[in-house]
């Protein structure tokens, strides 16, 4: 009976000790759920892990605590698929990770550099988030991280887009560092890359043929970077490709620089007045100069004195268009452009005496053949001053009104002489 008894108590004993080990028990600063797999002790102030973790989780969240280090504690979960350890104080990604993991979530930590180690033997990883970190150096091994879909080391301080990245990766994102250069060959094997991220960098330019292999992209981000739009010899491959990518690019380079549409030089013609309404309305100017009436002397020195009044209506209004061109205001006449091919005060108002067909009114040619948009917005001086002398076109001179006083005293004294 006492041999029982023992036996029973040996018994219970052994299973008080191992039970607890074989079936877990969730920390009391944890959550826990699927069987005490799935552990959640985030936001705690940890500084060392928590006691009674089980050796079969999948899912460990250690985010928003103060571990410093984590090196060597975490390779006995072997089953480990999810590990979460942002928001620390952790200085490097922890040594010895277990080869089980498919996503590792490291952001907003003080980690400095990305080692060869780090990833050497992640033959699963999938997911591997690095971002808002201090990352100034990111090492990759040739060949590994074969499995990996999505790598994020946004907010850090990199200065060259790394090299070796798995060839099988599919979304990438480098946005807020410091790039300024691409390595030769750096996304040579990225085929299956269909999201890259490269906005709010230093880059300047991209080099020759640096996306030509990335025959997959969807999308590619590339505004905030400080693109040398003056420079001819590097900035036109970039250009070149976005023009013909069917990826969709969110804030291509140099959108807004005219630099691939250079005014004309001084004095040289412009596609406008090459083309044949030009030509035409040109030649009719000079018809109708050459076959206008000769203007009378009395003519000539009212234009004289307006002359010097009066601008050149050529520098008083914007550039007429022609029927058909896209315009604000909409087309201009072609009576306008007579008005505005003006160029020097002397040939202005020697160009508005041939139009006229008047020695008296020089706007009339523009009033019966259609006035010029633009008439209505002339400074209102200007406006004023052709109004005035189309509203008076026969008011004698002084100088006339004169003559005319001086030969009826001639004929009022002829008259008293006869009669005396």
């Amino acid at each position: 009976m006492e041999y029982q008894i023992l036996n029973t108590s040996t018994c219970l004993l052994v299973l008080l000790v191992f039970i607890p080990t074989g079936l877990g028990i969730c920390p009391s600063s944890c959550k826990c759920s699927g069987n005490d797999r799935n552990v959640d002790c985030s936001g705690r102030n940890l500084t060392v892990l928590p006691q009674g973790l089980q050796d079969n989780l999948t899912y460990l969240n250690l985010s928003f605590n103060q571990f410093v280090d984590l090196d060597h504690q975490l390779t006995r979960f072997t089953n480990l698929r999810t590990l979460d350890i942002s928001n620390n104080w952790l200085k490097n990604v922890p040594a010895h990770l277990p080869k089980s993991l498919w996503e590792l979530y490291a952001t907003n930590n003080n980690i400095k550099v990305l080692q060869k180690l780090d990833t050497a033997y992640q033959w699963n990883l999938r997911v591997l988030d690095i971002s808002r970190n201090m990352v100034e150096r990111a090492v990759l091994i040739n060949n590994t991280l074969s499995s990996l879909k999505f790598l994020n080391l946004s907010s850090n301080k990199l200065w060259t887009v790394p090299t070796n990245m798995p060839y099988n990766i599919e979304t990438v994102d480098l946005s807020n560092n410091f790039l300024s250069q691409i390595l030769p060959g750096t996304l040579v094997r990225l085929q299956h890359l269909t999201s890259l991220y490269l906005h709010n960098n230093k880059f300047s330019y991209i080099p020759d043929k640096a996306f030509d292999q990335l025959s997959q992209l969807q999308v590619i981000t590339l505004y905030n970077n400080p693109w040398s739009c003056s420079d001819n010899q590097t900035i036109p491959y970039v250009l070149q490709w976005v023009q013909g990518t069917a990826a969709r690019v969110l804030g291509a380079p140099c959108a807004e620089q005219p630099w691939a549409s250079p005014g004309p030089a001084p004095g040289q013609p412009t596609a406008l007045d090459s083309s044949p309404m030009s030509k035409g309305t040109k030649a009719a100017d000079r018809e109708a100069s050459a076959t206008a009436p000769e203007p009378t002397k009395a003519t000539k020195t009212h234009k004289q004195l307006k002359a010097k009044e009066v601008p050149p209506l050529g520098t008083q209004s914007p550039p007429a268009l022609f029927p058909g061109t896209d315009s604000p205001d909409g087309p201009q006449e072609a009576a306008a452009t007579r008005t505005i091919l003006v160029q020097d005060s002397t040939e202005g108002n020697a160009s508005l005496a041939p139009a006229t067909g008047s020695s008296t009114t020089p706007m009339t040619l523009s009033i019966t053949s259609g006035v010029p948009t633009n008439y209505s917005k002339m400074p209102q001086s200007t406006t004023a001053t052709l109004r005035k002398e189309e509203a008076t076109p026969g008011v004698p001179s002084r100088a006339s009104r004169w003559q005319v006083g001086l030969l009826c005293l001639a004929l009022l004294h002829a008259l008293a002489l006869a009669m005396a």
